[in-house]
């Protein structure tokens, strides 16, 4: 039978992976980590396997969810990290339930700066960032080991020395993921976390070392720890995700085109395994349709000599459309991977899918989590309820 979007089931080498199909499971925060266990928080759990293992499938690459590299990197203590050994030991069991399944899997290392708390850094200093400036009032609450906290007013400036122990807590990530089974990590330099804010020409405004002021220095932290990474793993178990036209305390970079364009070409000679974009689509409203006459992502894969992957709302047609006509080499999806565990198979074979439930995204437990059903049994469900409806006898 042919596939419905022959474009997407093209095999592809990506790294040190060979790729049997271009659906890619976005990076995608969902809060079910143990908080504690012993001296160790934000700890990978059991149903977190199960998750992965469902939405795994032969040849198919898995991006895991943001995971922060320090406890001062982290902005709630669900999240799961990988900055110890036991964090490493308890990611295991997500790993080989995916290659069990025949498919990859990349750990997203996450450092989220500003949007951290003073209740996870050890000394208790405000969010750390590449500069200090007062943050946005806002009604969210942080959750950590001392239970719901407000957000700190303000953040503190990452010293140069604070920055170079930082490249080595990424290194470390990075080596504690492939202990943990992962077969290589996305550095994440996206969606107005740490790397972001070090790019952003309205947040970088007060440094007078080599990580502030020009675009070359503005630059330097995401291509140094990019590059460090790579020596330490491996390039071809590298990558990194950026989004171009994020907006940081409600204000984008005045130049994104030339910043982001800049950049990739800066690590052009890296050979990285992949650069993950996500398209303008994404930052603001969640539910926008963008205007195709509007900003996009040309310009950066003109850019970039190597895989790119994009992600930003795509159907399976837009996906197919994207990978047929040079736009992207793969598509991460993300919410329609949480409500449809075998989303690669319903695009192949043209089959609807199942709408997710945003109110689950990140509540505890399996509901909205492991107990979406594939194709396959929501189909054996109709068959059983036909069969026990054709026994009842008629009226």
């Amino acid at each position: 039978m042919a596939t419905a979007a022959p474009a997407l089931f093209e095999p592809l080498q990506v790294g040190a992976v060979t790729l049997r199909h271009r659906v890619v499971l976005a990076p995608l925060t969902r809060y079910r980590a143990s908080a504690v266990e012993g001296d160790d928080e934000s700890i990978a759990t059991d149903i977190m396997a199960t998750y992965y293992g469902q939405r795994a499938s032969p040849g198919g690459l898995l991006i895991s969810e943001a995971s922060p590299i320090s406890p001062e990197g982290r902005p709630n203590i669900l999240a799961p990290s990988i900055y110890t050994p036991l964090h490493a030991a308890r990611w295991k069991p997500v790993t080989d339930a995916v290659h069990a399944k025949g498919g990859f899997i990349f750990l997203q290392m996450w450092h989220v700066g500003a949007w951290s708390h003073s209740g996870f850094d050890v000394k208790g200093r405000p969010p750390a960032s590449s500069a200090e400036f007062d943050m946005e009032p806002g009604t969210g609450r942080f959750n950590t080991r001392d239970g719901l906290k407000p957000r700190d007013p303000k953040t503190r400036m990452l010293s140069t020395d604070e920055i170079a122990e930082l490249i080595q807590q990424y290194v470390r990530a990075a080596k504690l993921s492939i202990e943990a089974g992962f077969d290589g990590v996305e550095i994440h330099g996206a969606n107005s976390y740490l790397l972001d804010q070090f790019i952003s020409d309205h947040i970088n405004t007060q440094r007078t070392d080599q990580y502030g002021g020009s675009l070359e220095n503005r630059l330097r932290l995401p291509v140094e720890i990019a590059t460090a990474v790579a020596a330490a793993i491996g390039a071809d178990r590298t990558g990194i995700r950026f989004s171009p036209y994020v907006s940081i305390q409600g204000k984008q970079d005045s130049d994104p085109i030339n910043t982001w364009t800049t950049l990739l070409k800066k690590l052009n000679p890296l050979n990285l395994a992949y650069v993950h974009l996500v398209e303008p689509r994404i930052p603001g409203s969640w539910d926008r349709v963008p205007n195709p006459e509007e900003l996009n992502l040309r310009p950066f894969r003109e850019a970039y000599d190597g895989v790119l992957i994009v992600a930003g709302g795509h159907s399976a047609a837009t996906a197919e459309a994207a990978v047929k006509h040079g736009d992207a080499d793969l598509v991460a999806f993300g919410r329609d991977f949480i409500s449809n565990p075998d989303l690669p198979s319903r695009i192949e074979h043209g089959h609807p899918f199942t709408p997710y439930d945003r109110t689950t995204f990140y509540t505890p437990g399996e509901v909205g989590y492991t107990d979406y059903k594939t194709w396959e049994q929501l189909q054996s469900d109709k068959h059983d309820t036909a069969a026990d409806t054709s026994d009842v006898p008629a009226p």
